[in-house]
C-alpha cells in the first residue's frame, strides 16, 4: 500500500513516469522499508496507463462491493441459515440504529450554543 502512496506522491509532485529509483528515494527519505519486488510489480502494472483512468477504474470496482446489510444476509445464507431470519436480523439492527439516532436528536434539541 505504501508503494502505491509513494507512486501517487511522485506523480502529484510532477514526475509523470516515476522509476523504481525515484520511489526508493522517497521511501528511504521517510525511513520506510523498501521492497523492490513490490515496487517493480506496481510499476509493471501501471506502465503506459493514465493515473486518472486507473483511479476511475478503481472507483468502479469499489462501487460493486456490497453494503454491510447485504453482506450479513449473504453470510447467514452461506452458512446454512435462513435468509428470512437474516433479513429480519438486519432490519432489527437498522431499527436499533434509527432509535439511537432519534434519541441523540432529542438530546441535542435541549441544548443550544446561542441561548
Amino acid at each position: 500500500m505504501k508503494e502505491i502512496a509513494v507512486y501517487l506522491l511522485a506523480v502529484l509532485g510532477g514526475n509523470a513516469n516515476p522509476c523504481a529509483q525515484d520511489l526508493n528515494h522517497i521511501l528511504a527519505s521517510v525511513g520506510a522499508e523498501v521492497d523492490d519486488g513490490k515496487i517493480e510489480l506496481l510499476l509493471s502494472q501501471v506502465k503506459g496507463k493514465d493515473l486518472t483512468e486507473l483511479i476511475a477504474v478503481g472507483r468502479e470496482k469499489f462501487a460493486t462491493i456490497p453494503s454491510a446489510g447485504a453482506a450479513v444476509t449473504v453470510t447467514a445464507t452461506a452458512i446454512g441459515g435462513d435468509p428470512a431470519a437474516a433479513s429480519a436480523a438486519a432490519a432489527a439492527d437498522a431499527n436499533k440504529e434509527e432509535k439511537a439516532e432519534e434519541e441523540e436528536e432529542d438530546e441535542d434539541m435541549c441544548f443550544s450554543l446561542f441561548d
